[in-house]
Formats: structure tokens, C-alpha cells, sequence
């Protein structure tokens, strides 16, 4: 054990840290990470942040699955991703620290600021069990310091797991030298609804930090921050999400609670109706979206918010809207399955399901944003394609980006992200309520009311005056005007951009949020000498264009995905048995090329260097096989 008094203090120079902060669940982790996040980011440093959120919503304290928390990673330069492992952490107790251990989560030098009061704890079998984590955890270089969480907290407030998350601030704030009167703002800004003393209490907590750390450690780490000339914001993707959706002008949001998409829901009920627009929490997830289509059909910009089990039960009604041809914003926040699944975890398992998750064959647009920024401005997409082509379009987030907090430029609005009002004019005398041009697909928007516009909407199959009707060449006709939208809307794309060479000997092939892990993955290969490059697709449906030819100008083409593949060589996995990734089995299908895939679903994101020894795997084939 150390524990430094008076002595020199030594500054290290550091291009980035990563930093955890694990408590039992309810000891206010979350909060302390989210100043200490934040405040980085407005002294200008790079910063992604991932939650650890247990499952349960009340585990049992003390044990290795109430691990509640945060992780921090910030830098000089911009970071788009967690990294590898944790250089600094702090813990409220052993267990908690004991699963991160497990996890593989922390350098094998990382610092361990620890509670110091289970050590010598009264309780007999507090003490063996710090003492068997301490045994266990024994075989790493861990440096651990012991800090008196609790009994600094005490000094200011009665209930110290109401304090010791801010004490611990404090001394992030003196490690990092972060700048105190933006921790002090951050404070003021998340207890603006309580009474004054509630902040000052906190930043009390967080001087106290600040002076034992002052007095106990020894070292320090200087991370050198850039302010930013231009405007710079700070928030999650939910929180994106949200702000963007309102942004583009959405007039409902209709959902059921679910994590982690609920989040949602709360940011645009702070907000909307400042704007016009309302979030109703329906009864279920059936009846949310039921309520969102129904907007829609009456002429307002609506929205449905979900995730996986959620998504489940909205499929039938889905499949009414692409049959009636009324636009829909569905934004699938994604989360570990099957069933319930990990509720608090990331995955990317959906990507099938929202392409291919109704009866029948029920084209529909599915785009997923790479980064936290690209959640804002997803949803002034979705709504534009969704209108102008009168379908429904799938937002495919995750966990990661759901809770990750990024700084990135202030989007500047644009008066033409809300576009106009629906043209409610009378409707030409002859005009079909489905007068599809033959070409496009497309046919004109007919809301309840318009003069002349009087017609039976139905989910049954229908002709063109939107009439039931089984005859063979009104279903063909229909299956192929809705078809032909989405060819026409993949007529509007460009093919994906390549980071790398636009050649060489392989190519990694990811969507959605593992962009950041993968660069950083292809970049240390890179700097090796590979022959690697990257593209990441953000529309799935329908794929970007040139896909085949792109793929022919590599030796190899790789998907990296958060979703379950089998591996060659396990039991009864061969050829014929083996089951592929979800997007190397959309692109092996599309393009018929010979496509593999790496994936993880360790209901964590993936780590750059589980992807860079993959990526050498591939390069460098051993008899052992793909890494691990």
C-alpha cells in the first residue's frame, strides 16, 4: 500500500488518460463522472465516456454485480472511443473493483485509488472478502493507494454515500488539474432545482477532494487542453437524438418506456412544447407506435422511440405504415438480446430484424450514425427521407451512443431541416390516393380533410384508388411501387468513404458506433506497414452503392460487429453450419463476395486492440486461429 505526505510532486505529460469511476450501484458514480466528463470537455480536451449500468435496478451492495460506474477516456486530441484499459481508477469498495479486474479492464500498472475503510472493516466477512479480491487481484502491477472516501464525506455531510462521489471529484480534479469553476458551474447546472445548499455542500465535498489529495498524492498528470475557436457542445446520444429531432421539426414523439431509450423521452419532454409538440407515453410499445402512425396519417412529423423488445412489438403496425405508405421515425436505441436480454448493455443485433422484421415483404429505410454528433443530424435525415418518400425509416443507435458523452461543434440550424407543411391544397379531380408515378414509386400525400381527397385506408392489399383488392396485378403492382422508392432513394447516395488506401490486402468493413475503435485499430496496423483500410456503412437499407466493386480491390474484406458469429473450428461449425455476422451476411448476400466477420457481444463496446489482433489474425493466420 502507498501513501505519500509532503513530498515533491511529480507532473507526467500525458497525450490521454482513461479514467474509471466504480461505486455500488446508487452511490452517485454517474454523476461525479459526468461533471468530471464534462468539465474536461470544455477545457477543451477530446472526451468519450462509457456507463456501467447493472442490470438489476437494485443489486445487493457489495458484491461484483452491484458494479455501477463510468469510464472517462480524454485527451489532447479529439477521441472518438473508450480505448483499451483504464490507466486511473477509482473504487468504493473491493468487490466493485474485483469485477473490473475480471473484465480485464485495467492496466496491469493502473493506479487504484481505493476505500480505505474495508481494509480493517469490524465486519469478519468484509474483511475476507477484501482480503481474497486483494489476493486475486495480487497477480497484476496494480498501484493502490487508500483514501478515505467515507470519513471526508462524513466531515460535511451525515450520509457519506450521499457525499464520498464528490470527495472523489476532487481528487480528480487535483490529479487532472481541472479547472474548479467549471466544476463548480457543472454542479450548480445539475442541482438547479434544489435548494441552494445542495450545491454548495457539493463543492464543499469537492474542495475536501481537492485538499487530501493535495496532502496524500504525490503524482500528477497534465493533459494538455485546446479551447476551441468555434462554438462546442457536450451531451450523450440520447441527448443528440433528442435535440436533433427537434431540429427537424418533429411535432410527436409516442413511446413506452424502455431502457436505454427512455432517456429520450425525457430530454424532449423538458423541451418540446416550447417548440409546439408533445411526448406522449402510451400504455405500451403497441399502442406508441399506433399512436405515432396515426399523427402521421393526420399530417404531423411523429416519431416512436424503442428498443429491441420494444421494437418486437411495434412490427405489426410497422408493416401498416409501409402497406399505407404513411411516414414514420422509428428510433431503435439497441440493447444485448434475445428476449430481455442485457438491458444496460450494448449490442448490435437488430440490423436484420428492422430490415426484415415484418410479414411480408415491407421495404423500409434503416440508416445507423457512427458517431454521437451524427445522432443530431440522423434524425433531420430520417425525417426528410421519410416524408419525401413516404416511408418508414429505422434510426439504429446503441447503448454506446445512447449514454457516451462527446463535445463536437454546435450544429448551426437550418430552416429547411423542419421543411414546409404538408400540401393540404384540393386535391385534383381524377387523382388516385395511390396514383404511383410508374418510374419512382411515388404518389402524392393525401392527409384527412383535403378537399376531394375522400378515400378508405386499409392495411389489406389495395389498388390505386387504395380499394381491397386481390387481383395478381394490383398486389405486383403495389410490391413494386414500394420497392422502387427505395431504389430510387439509393439512386440519392454516394458510396462509403475509405479511411485508408483505396487498395490493398484487407479491408474492415463496420456500421454504426464501432467506427472510433475500429480507425484506431486500422491505424496501429497501419503504422505497422499493413496493406488495411476501413469504410463504415451508414445506410443499410438499402446499402450503399458500389459496394462490389469497392470489395473487389481488396485480397480480403472483414466485418467487426457487436453481434454473435459462430468461429470456424468450434464444434459442428463448418461451411454449412456456420452462421456469419448480421452485416457480412446482408453484404455476402448483396454482392456475393467471400465476406468474413469478427464479432464480439460482450454486452460492452469493442476495445481497439481486441480489433487490431483480429485485423493481424487476418493478415498473419496462426494455428491457433483468430485471437480472442
Amino acid at each position: 500500500m502507498d501513501k505519500a505526505a509532503n513530498r515533491d510532486i511529480q507532473v507526467n505529460e500525458v497525450p490521454e488518460h482513461t479514467v474509471e469511476i466504480i461505486t455500488n450501484s446508487g452511490e452517485g458514480a454517474q454523476k461525479c463522472a459526468q461533471i468530471f466528463g464534462q468539465t474536461c470537455a470544455k477545457m477543451g480536451n477530446g472526451v468519450w465516456t462509457v456507463e456501467i449500468i447493472p442490470a438489476e435496478i437494485e443489486p445487493p451492495h457489495h458484491t461484483v454485480t452491484s458494479t455501477s460506474g463510468n469510464i472517462i477516456r480524454f485527451g489532447t486530441e479529439k477521441i472518438t472511443n473508450w480505448g483499451d484499459q483504464s490507466k486511473l481508477a477509482i473504487a468504493f469498495n473491493d468487490q466493485v473493483l474485483l469485477s473490473r479486474h475480471r473484465l480485464d479492464s485495467l492496466r496491469d500498472d493502473c493506479i487504484i485509488l481505493l476505500e480505505a475503510a474495508w481494509e480493517k472493516s469490524e465486519d469478519e466477512e468484509l474483511r475476507r472478502m477484501y482480503d481474497e479480491a486483494m489476493e486475486e487481484m495480487s497477480s497484476k502491477n496494480y498501484r493502490f493507494i487508500l483514501v478515505p472516501y467515507e470519513e471526508e464525506a462524513l466531515k460535511i455531510v451525515d450520509n457519506p454515500n450521499h457525499g464520498k462521489n464528490m470527495v472523489a471529484l476532487g481528487l480528480l480534479a487535483e490529479i487532472y488539474q481541472r479547472d474548479l469553476s467549471i466544476i463548480e458551474r457543472q454542479i450548480a447546472h445539475i442541482f438547479r432545482f434544489k435548494p441552494a445548499k445542495v450545491s454548495e455542500k457539493n463543492i464543499e465535498l469537492v474542495k475536501a477532494g481537492i485538499a487530501w489529495a493535495r496532502e496524500n498524492l504525490e503524482f500528477r498528470f497534465h493533459i494538455e487542453s485546446r479551447p476551441f475557436d468555434e462554438q462546442r457542445i457536450v451531451m450523450n446520444g440520447n441527448q443528440a437524438a433528442a435535440l436533433g429531432s427537434i431540429a427537424a421539426g418533429m411535432e410527436l414523439c409516442a413511446m413506452y418506456p424502455i431502457t436505454p431509450a427512455t432517456s429520450v423521452s425525457h430530454e424532449l419532454a423538458e423541451v418540446i412544447e416550447n417548440y409546439g409538440g408533445i411526448v406522449h407515453q402510451a400504455e405500451d410499445e403497441i399502442a406508441a407506435a399506433g399512436v405515432a402512425i396515426g399523427a402521421s396519417y393526420a399530417g404531423k412529423v411523429a416519431l416512436t422511440v424503442t428498443s429491441g423488445p420494444g421494437m418486437a412489438l411495434k412490427t405489426e403496425f410497422l408493416a401498416l405504415a409501409i402497406m399505407v405508405e404513411t411516414p414514420l421515425v422509428v428510433l431503435n436505441v439497441q440493447r444485448g438480446g434475445p428476449s430481455t436480454g442485457l438491458p444496460t448493455k450494448v449490442e448490435q443485433s437488430d440490423l436484420l430484424s428492422s430490415i426484415y422484421g415484418q410479414p411480408g415483404d415491407a421495404p423500409r429505410v434503416v440508416m445507423a450514425p457512427r458517431t454521437i454528433e451524427e445522432c443530431f443530424h440522423a434524425m433531420v435525415t430520417a425525417r426528410r427521407i421519410a416524408e419525401t418518400f413516404r416511408m418508414v425509416v429505422i434510426v439504429l443507435t446503441d447503448a454506446n451512443l445512447a449514454t457516451g458523452v462527446q463535445q463536437f461543434t454546435r450544429p448551426e440550424l437550418d430552416v429547411r431541416w423542419q421543411q414546409g407543411a404538408v400540401d393540404q391544397s384540393p386535391v385534383p379531380e381524377g387523382l388516385r390516393p395511390y396514383d404511383w408515378d410508374l418510374e419512382t414509386g411515388l404518389s402524392k400525400r393525401i392527409i384527412p380533410g383535403m378537399l376531394g381527397g375522400q378515400h378508405t385506408v386499409t392495411g389489406l392489399a389495395h389498388d390505386e384508388e387504395s380499394l381491397v383488392s386481390y387481383h395478381p396485378s394490383s398486389n405486383e403492382l403495389g410490391m413494386k411501387m414500394r420497392s422502387r422508392k427505395l431504389a430510387v432513394f439509393q439512386s440519392t447516395l454516394m458510396p462509403p468513404e475509405i479511411h485508408g488506401d483505396e487498395e490493398g490486402d484487407l479491408l474492415v468493413v463496420g456500421w454504426g458506433s464501432t467506427e472510433g475503435a475500429i480507425v484506431d485499430a486500422v491505424d496501429r496496423a497501419r503504422a505497422e506497414g499493413h496493406s488495411v483500410s476501413t469504410c463504415q456503412l451508414t445506410f443499410l437499407s438499402p446499402l450503399e452503392p458500389g459496394l462490389k466493386e469497392l470489395f473487389s480491390r481488396f485480397k480480403q474484406v472483414m466485418t467487426v460487429e457487436i453481434n454473435y458469429s459462430d468461429t470456424p473450428g468450434d464444434p459442428y461449425i463448418n461451411e454449412d453450419s456456420r452462421r456469419f455476422g448480421q452485416l457480412a451476411w446482408l453484404l455476402r448476400a448483396h454482392t456475393l463476395v467471400d465476406i468474413d466477420c469478427w464479432t464480439s457481444c460482450p454486452g460492452q463496446p469493442l476495445r481497439p486492440r481486441d480489433i487490431y489482433h483480429n485485423i493481424m489474425a487476418k493478415l498473419e493466420p496462426t494455428e491457433e486461429g483468430v485471437a480472442a
